[in-house]
């Protein structure tokens, strides 16, 4: 990439979008964790 190309940041609507949905996969994530745990106790 050169110095004189535009810097193509997607917008702040986009990033939010994306660290939501990255928050959301991680609880999610967690949440698959804490049910199999669950399921195995019982």
């Amino acid at each position: 990439m050169l110095w004189s190309d535009p810097n193509n940041e997607p917008p702040k609507e986009m990033r939010d979008m994306q660290q939501m949905l990255r928050r959301a996969s991680v609880l999610l994530a967690l949440a698959m964790v804490v049910a199999m745990f669950v399921v195995g106790v019982h």
